[in-house]
């Protein structure tokens, strides 16, 4: 498989679930000049009234200040991989089929196709796994 295959850092922020609170937040990534690859939020159902947002890549001490400043954090709990490539029908489920072989459980997978390419991010509990992954994909 031709694979781009990168682990990346996944920062995370709560968010009220209200009108206008995720734009706030981004806002004031795009402030500080943000290109932002991803970005996922949701709302919390076990504390109502309250969400989270993810997002990916922060480049620069400008970004990750105002990140911080929002309440953006790097979650030591959370280990993502970035993987992208051409597409092309089960791609996915080869992947998951094959980190699921090799007894990796996934946290979590979201993806997308934009033309003829594909982006997955899987995240998982450990650094050890995200680079298990990696080494994985890399010889795929």
């Amino acid at each position: 498989m031709e694979l781009t295959v990168k682990t990346v850092d996944v920062w995370a922020a709560d968010i009220q679930d209200a009108p206008g609170a995720l734009a706030n937040k981004l806002a004031q990534l795009a402030d500080a000049k943000a290109d932002l690859d991803f970005i996922i939020s949701r709302r919390k159902p076990d504390a109502p009234g309250q969400g989270v947002v993810f997002v990916t890549p922060l480049r620069g001490d400008e970004q990750i200040e105002a990140a911080t400043e929002v309440g953006f954090n790097i979650l030591p709990t959370l280990h993502s991989v970035r993987i992208e490539g051409p597409n092309e029908a089960g791609i996915a489920a080869r992947i998951a089929q094959m980190l699921g072989e090799a007894g990796i459980s996934l946290r979590g997978l979201s993806a997308a196709v934009v033309g003829t390419r594909f982006i997955i991010y899987i995240a998982v509990d450990t650094n050890d796994d995200a680079m298990e992954i990696v080494r994985i994909l890399d010889q795929a």
